[in-house]
């Protein structure tokens, strides 16, 4: 397990939903912008079918989706691009249309570092992840080389690295230790979705904000703990783009 890539430029996380980059690399992104690197989310889909509520007004879903997404990169301390390609959630394929709007978005970005589901997970249920996925890693693949979408009119832009989280055979770990409380502030901007994957029945509860704090520090000490470190993330990395 290799620990810790030089502090990048700029990076970008491409996800499929508003708080994917907060649940998966959030403390990564933190430790990164703290220390000057531009940070960037784009988002695949609206986020629309984000609740249990069946009588949700969608649009104003996903109006406060975005909202909380922004809200949840500044307290990552993230001063770059939050972009929402706005695919219907759910439905995002990993087609050329769209493999085309990330490779722009990587060209356009010029990221040294991009982050994403890792699409091989086995098992995986969701297929926006899966997609959003194989996004990213077709996207880096297209933008790099200068005869892939042409109509662009960007110059092609090879990453240094890319690295794919949820990985089943991670090989890199980020220490973010000292980071765990940018994480949580950045999770708990995304009010909208406390029932539904924070577990907070009451947004008013401090206890059950505090319990929710505890499963991240723990979480990201499981990491820790196979590096040696109190905290980390953990990653699959491709560093031969």
């Amino acid at each position: 397990m290799e620990l810790n890539l030089p502090t990048p430029d700029s990076a970008l996380a491409v996800v499929a939903h508003p708080d994917d980059a907060e649940f998966q690399c959030g403390a990564t992104l933190a430790k990164w912008a703290a220390a000057g690197a531009v940070i960037h989310h784009l988002v695949c889909t609206d986020g629309a079918k984000g609740t249990w509520d069946p009588t949700v007004d969608q649009a104003r879903l996903v109006a406060t989706r975005q909202e909380e997404q922004r809200a949840a990169a500044r307290a990552l301390g993230a001063t770059g691009e939050v972009v929402f390609l706005g695919w219907p959630d759910g439905e995002l394929e990993s087609g050329l249309r769209q493999r085309s709007q990330v490779a722009y978005w990587i060209r356009k970005l010029r990221p040294d570092v991009v982050l994403g589901h890792d699409p091989w997970k086995h098992y995986r249920l969701h297929p926006d992840h899966r997609n959003a996925g194989f996004l990213a890693v077709d996207g880096v693949v297209a933008a790099r080389d200068p005869f892939f979408f042409v109509e662009h009119d960007i110059a092609h832009h090879r990453p240094s690295a890319l690295l794919l989280f949820e990985a089943e055979t991670p090989d890199h770990a980020e220490d973010v230790t000292g980071f765990a409380d940018a994480k949580v502030e950045a999770l708990l901007a995304h009010r909208s979705q406390f029932e539904t994957t924070h577990d907070i029945a009451d947004a008013d509860d401090s206890d059950q904000k505090k319990r929710f704090a505890g499963w991240v520090d723990h979480t990201l000490a499981e990491g820790g703990a196979r590096v040696g470190v109190h905290h980390a993330e953990l990653y699959k990395a491709i560093t031969r783009l």
